[in-house]
């Protein structure tokens, strides 16, 4: 990187440093985000409050990362900054203020905040007149009372579908709410009107002026009253439906880096569950970076480094139609993870196929009815949705996961 002026000679030396804020160690970062930085040639420093949780391999620094002011010292403090991003849900808002503080490429605090705060995104969304779904935000020790069943309760800043469940009337409200507040009694919650449809996905990429779509999900989910994501198979939003989505997203103000949206289609029309203003998770980015071909955590990156989407290479969605499903094998129980299948790659009938572990033998855990509960993500990507199927029932049956009481 050039810190000199042409004809001034050789430029000093300066070291330079890309700044991540996170709180645990995800495979998003591990896997991702971290050796893409490394190909790009760019040094990292992760910025968390959980320094000792990380991985010795990893340039880290104690800081807490959800205070804005403390984010933008730490960077100071340090090398120069080229860039500063977070793939956290936590984290976006303090980390993009904290970026806006240092004059680095970033998000706009206030959309990122409207896309954590569950109730902020609703009233972004009805203001603009493009949807009204009924809700009501009980502060903590308010009294659970809504006048629409079924509905969902849920924390208004949480993630994961931790904590959010279908309710069918007022008693089942308030046992649910009542049990979430044990765990969590100072935090907020909204309740609104259960949106019923197919749930889907919709991947965005962006800068200061582009938003290009990367594809999307269709996604299969386990019994009530919890959200479990078992399953998602390649399903990209039809153009009508990505316009419709396109303009709630501006309502919210979503553009810049990557962002991964969760909706229902009801009545032809796209209504939003939530938008969470990162790459899709659970390893489900890294697949989509295989299923595409592209180097999406570079990508990712070079945003934040101030280049644009006009810079990067990505595949005409209309065009590239391959077939991926995406299985959740989940803890059916509470217990200690005493036997399990490691990384496992294959090829069945022309099928790319890939076994990965969430949860690491030896652990134990109690059952959440969450993504909390995965043990190991599968993946097919082929040439027809029949044949990836086929493939993912006969690798599945090959592996095997035991749980001890």
């Amino acid at each position: 990187m050039p810190t000199g002026a042409p004809g001034d000679g050789p430029a000093p030396h300066r070291l330079v440093m890309l700044y991540l804020t996170a709180v645990n160690p995800t495979d998003s970062v591990l896997d991702g985000l971290l050796p893409a930085a490394d190909a790009l040639g760019v040094p990292v420093t992760v910025l968390t409050d959980r320094p000792d949780d990380w991985p010795g391999s990893v340039s880290t620094r104690g800081c807490p990362v959800r205070d804005p002011r403390a984010v933008t010292e730490a960077v100071r403090a340090g090398p120069a900054p080229v860039g500063l991003f977070s793939n956290s849900d936590h984290l976006q808002a303090a980390t993009a203020l904290a970026a806006r503080r240092l004059g680095l490429p970033g998000k706009d605090p206030e959309a990122a905040r409207r896309c954590k705060d569950k109730a902020a995104t609703r009233q972004a969304v009805a203001d603009a007149g493009l949807d009204d779904v009924r809700a009501r935000t009980l502060a903590p020790a308010q009294p659970p009372t809504f006048d629409v069943f079924p509905a969902v309760v849920k924390p208004r800043d949480g993630v994961a579908s931790e904590d959010a469940y279908l309710v069918t009337d007022e008693d089942e409200l308030a046992r649910r709410v009542s049990e979430i507040r044990r765990r969590r009694p100072d935090a907020s919650l909204v309740v609104e009107e259960y949106l019923p449809g197919e749930v889907r996905t919709h991947d965005t990429l962006g800068d200061t002026g582009t938003l290009t779509v990367l594809g999307g999900w269709r996604t299969t989910l386990g019994p009530p009253p919890t959200f479990t994501e078992l399953c998602l198979e390649w399903a990209p939003a039809a153009p009508a439906t990505a316009e419709r989505l396109r303009a709630q997203l501006d309502a919210l103000g979503v553009r810049f880096g990557a962002c991964h949206t969760e909706f229902v289609m009801h009545r032809e029309r796209p209504r939003l569950i939530e938008v969470n203003d990162r790459l899709i998770g659970d390893r489900m980015d890294l697949i989509l970076a295989e299923l595409l071909g592209i180097p999406l955590f570079e990508y990712v990156i070079r945003l934040h480094l101030g280049e644009s989407v006009a810079d990067f290479t990505l595949p005409d969605l209309a065009q590239h139609v391959p077939a991926a499903r995406v299985e959740y094998v989940c803890a059916d129980r509470t217990g200690t993870l005493v036997a399990a299948p490691g990384a496992v790659d294959a090829v069945r009938d022309g099928v790319r196929l890939g076994c990965r572990p969430l949860r690491a033998v030896g652990t134990s855990a109690a059952r959440t009815g969450t993504n909390r509960d995965y043990l190991a993500v599968l993946h097919g990507i082929g040439s027809d949705p029949v044949t990836v199927r086929r493939a993912l029932v006969g690798f599945r049956a090959d592996l095997d996961w035991v749980i001890a009481a």
